[in-house]
């Protein structure tokens, strides 16, 4: 169960952080914390699984890389371990379940095309599923807040 501070945390990190020589200084005055206290609350809402990621958001395609929205279609009963899989590259931005034939869709953001290309078949050789590969062709931009 998350106290009133924790929810606090995770409401205004989804804001961003200030980018200063100690963010976490500066962002835990806020919470009436210490640096090192708001930074332990960070780390166990990551264990406990209240945080599924904590790190920067890079534009890519401002970089000369390139996102691909995948998909993979794969039975229920093993969805998880092959979330797994998929989540262990570090060109996975996030993924989602959604009920259709294609139920594990997932972001790729990789350097270069040859680049995206070898990490689609090192997944669907490690899964052993095919890979939808949707290359984007236009954004559409969703300010993601999920108040808690």
């Amino acid at each position: 169960m998350l106290n009133e501070t924790e929810k606090s945390i995770i409401n205004q990190l989804q804001l961003g952080i200030p980018i200063t020589h100690r963010p976490f200084q500066r962002c835990a005055k806020q919470f009436d914390l210490s640096e090192q206290q708001l930074i332990d609350m960070i780390k166990s809402l990551k264990q406990r699984g209240y945080i599924s990621r904590f790190g920067p958001l890079f534009d890519v395609e401002k970089m000369g890389g390139l996102f691909c929205l995948c998909a993979v279609a794969v039975d229920e009963s093993c969805w998880e371990p092959i979330a797994k899989i998929i989540n262990a590259y570090p060109e996975v931005a996030h993924n989602y379940l959604r009920e259709h034939e294609f139920n594990l869709w997932f972001v790729l953001a990789c350097e270069n095309q040859n680049h995206l290309d070898q990490t689609i078949k090192n997944i669907e050789s490690e899964t052993g599923c095919s890979v939808l590969a949707l290359p984007k062709e236009r954004e559409y931009f969703v300010q993601l807040f999920l108040e808690v």
